[in-house]
């Protein structure tokens, strides 16, 4: 009984990783292939013969470097943004003691159930009066006022950390900015990696935010320049799989590198409330 348990299991997880896997699996096969082989019926997943130069047509027709530059500040400045904010707003929720805190709390947890599209024509209105449209500013700035969802991520992690550590440093005579900088920032390190994975995963494939405010073409990030594969009657499928590919890349390899620290920062955020 337990073999069978433990067999079936196993047909689950190489299941899911089919499903999970298949599409990126058939996205870098279509990058490789000729416009006949991808319409071809039935269609082959190894393409013959392989055509590598879609990757060279499709970075050259999206910019490559410019779209990468751009796509790289807006995603940089969110991750330094949401760690400083979200860390600072979570030490105070989690460390500190002063009237109020857990009302607070609880309603900037109620801002979670606000969908995007409730505040986004409001914000618009904000950004347009401050004359921030056709710039970076309104998909960077807000990062550097604190995400809802990281400050109560990093408030729980820093709830599973002894209040000893605090007590000895102000014994020390260290300041409540001290303790929060020298002690809990280093200890907090993989919940801050989440952080940082998960803003850069948002940011980076980020259409919509792009999509509203940025409409000069030097402005595009990678999510706005793949539109340019598209038209109202001809898609360049094979370039389109070619650029995506080349956009997945970094948010594997960030995956796969901080993938000890990502995994312990979940599971230590919900172990204490």
């Amino acid at each position: 009984m337990r073999r069978l348990r433990s067999l079936g299991i196993y047909v689950l997880l190489i299941l899911v990783s089919v499903v999970y896997l298949f599409p990126v699996v058939w996205m870098v096969s279509t990058s490789l292939k000729t416009d006949p082989q991808i319409v071809r019926i039935p269609p082959n997943l190894i393409p013959s013969p392989v055509r590598w130069a879609n990757y060279g047509d499709a970075l050259r027709t999206i910019n490559f470097l410019r779209a990468a530059k751009n796509t790289l500040y807006i995603t940089g400045m969110n991750i330094i943004g949401n760690i400083l904010s979200s860390s600072i707003v979570a030490y105070s929720f989690a460390r500190l003691r002063w009237k109020g805190r857990e009302l607070l709390f609880g309603i900037m947890l109620s801002t979670l159930m606000l969908p995007f599209a409730v505040t986004m024509v409001p914000q618009y209105l904000i950004f347009r009066n401050l004359g921030w449209v056709n710039t970076f500013k309104p998909l960077w700035v807000p990062a550097f006022f604190g995400s809802p969802f990281y400050i109560f991520l990093l408030r729980q992690f820093m709830l599973t950390l002894p209040n000893s550590y605090d007590d000895a440093a102000r014994i020390d005579g260290c300041s409540s900015f001290g303790i929060y900088w020298r002690i809990i920032m280093p200890l907090i390190k993989p919940a801050l990696t989440v952080v940082a994975m998960f803003t850069f995963t948002t940011h980076w494939n980020d259409f919509l935010g792009p999509l509203i405010y940025l409409s000069r073409e030097e402005l595009y990030t990678f999510a706005l320049a793949l539109q340019k594969f598209q038209s109202d009657y001809v898609v360049n499928w094979a370039q389109l799989m070619a650029a995506s590919s080349v956009m997945t890349l970094p948010i594997i390899a960030l995956f796969f590198a901080g993938q000890r620290y990502f995994i312990q920062g979940v599971v230590m955020s919900g172990i204490k409330g």
